[in-house]
């Protein structure tokens, strides 16, 4: 007869990971503008990095580094509308270190490039309450940004 190998029962182990995506995921609201990496991610809740990636696209439908970017993303919109920052002073407030990264990031998801996006918001949330306008304007995960149909001319 071979002992059962783990002492936990497997719901209780689901609960428990559970909680602790649950604080990534807090972690990750919070502290978005700071350096966070999976690997940093994963030992605050004592976790492997490659155990927490899986189980938490399993809770969520996204990686980590995904979902942080796209806190990041929310966080830079509501930055641009404001209109008194660059993109590059935005791109570094918001805790990403590479324009390009963010430059591209940020088009997959609002589907059009930073500075077009800060010159047309603008003009489409004026005199809007900014609760508001982060509802309207919120990016759309997981590459769905509609795409744009090219103009010919």
């Amino acid at each position: 007869m071979i002992p059962q190998v783990s002492s936990r029962p497997a719901a209780e182990q689901r609960l428990s990971d559970l909680a602790r995506l649950r604080r990534v995921r807090d972690r990750i609201d919070r502290e978005y503008a700071q350096p966070l990496d999976v690997e940093a991610l994963a030992r605050g809740v004592n976790m492997s990095a490659g155990h927490l990636s899986r189980q938490f696209r399993l809770a969520y439908g996204e990686s980590p580094y995904s979902y942080l970017m796209t806190r990041r993303i929310e966080r830079a919109m509501a930055l641009l509308r404001r209109g008194d920052l660059s993109v590059t002073e935005v791109c570094f407030a918001v805790g990403c270190s590479s324009l390009g990264t963010f430059s591209t990031r940020f088009t997959e998801l609002v589907g059009m490039p930073p500075s077009a996006y800060r010159r047309q918001a603008a003009n489409e949330t004026a005199g809007m309450p900014a609760c508001v306008a982060k509802q309207v304007t919120r990016p759309v995960r997981n590459r769905e940004a509609p795409t744009r149909e090219p103009h010919l001319a």
